[in-house]
């Protein structure tokens, strides 16, 4: 196929790379030019703006930061987009904008796919990523194929929108359980409980999580993850957070009860504001926990 992608950064760079070794023509574009001169000994074209990235393309997919972009992208590149292509999106957004996004290229009679991506950076170039799709059945039909080559897992959730729902019930279920991890770390600390006796004990018992068995916050403990690299962000907290403040958008408007997501958003917001708090992973906040342990 023919694809332009859009938001070559930490996400779209490696998905990127994996769409061209399966020998597809991607052409990419990125408002950052250091993010295409990072991928300059890949064999795909670059473009120096959105619309050549998107026009006549049979496939586009973007990787974007926020749903304000994801609008401006559509709004400009729908016009030079041919009928019966497909328009994928990959970032995390809220799903008003998802489905407005739907709309506006239904209308254009372009094919439309809500895929946001859970496996973070090392899921990406590992190509394990697991794809949660919301759009019709035709269209799944032509985004499921490339969505096999950059991930491992693939589910159509259901119609526009299902799959930025999943997403935002998914880790929102993420955050709650990594600040309970972090919180039993720094109990047993407390407790003089060794680290590794309390993953040994929690990963093969009721209380286990993929925060605990797969992404452990404590260094050394587990598998290895970001904790045993300082925190260098596999998914940051920064990302974390603005993923929990689309989830408890969605439970207001729809009247949810959602008190552990919104306590959830609360201290991830503190950890945020405090010293490189968003910079580093999501899972640096059992620093954060144990420190103001010590202090009381």
């Amino acid at each position: 196929m023919k694809i332009g992608f859009i938001g070559l950064g930490n996400m779209g760079a490696p998905m990127v790379k994996r769409l061209v070794a399966s020998g597809h023509d991607i052409t990419g574009y990125d408002v950052m030019e250091s993010a295409m001169a990072a991928l300059s000994e890949v064999k795909m074209s670059f473009s120096k703006d959105i619309l050549t990235a998107a026009r006549e393309q049979d496939v586009v997919i973007t990787m974007l930061p926020n749903g304000e972009a994801l609008i401006k992208v559509v709004e400009a590149i729908i016009p030079v987009m041919p009928k019966g292509s497909c328009f994928i999106d990959c970032s995390t957004v809220d799903i008003n904008t998802t489905r407005q996004v739907a709309t506006l290229l239904k209308n254009a009679a372009i094919h439309v796919l809500d895929a946001p991506v859970s496996g973070g950076v090392g899921g990406a170039v590992a190509g394990t990523l697991t794809f949660m799709v919301g759009g019709s059945e035709d269209s799944f039909a032509i985004g499921n194929p490339l969505f096999k080559i950059m991930g491992q897992r693939v589910i159509h959730c259901g119609a526009d929108g299902a799959g930025q729902a999943a997403k935002i019930c998914n880790n929102m279920i993420l955050g709650v359980t990594m600040i309970a991890t972090c919180e039993a770390f720094a109990l047993a600390d407390d407790l003089a409980l060794d680290r590794q006796k309390l993953f040994d004990v929690v990963s093969t018992s009721s209380g286990n999580s993929w925060s605990m068995s797969t992404y452990c916050p404590a260094p050394g403990v587990g598998p290895e993850s970001p904790s045993d690299n300082d925190y260098l962000p596999g998914f940051s907290a920064s990302l974390m957070l603005k993923d929990l403040k689309l989830s408890q958008e969605a439970a207001t408007i729809h009247g949810t009860p959602t008190r552990a997501g919104q306590l959830a958003l609360e201290l991830y917001q503190d950890f945020v504001k405090s010293s490189k708090g968003g910079a580093l992973d999501f899972s640096a906040i059992l620093q954060d926990l144990t420190s103001r342990s010590k202090d009381q």
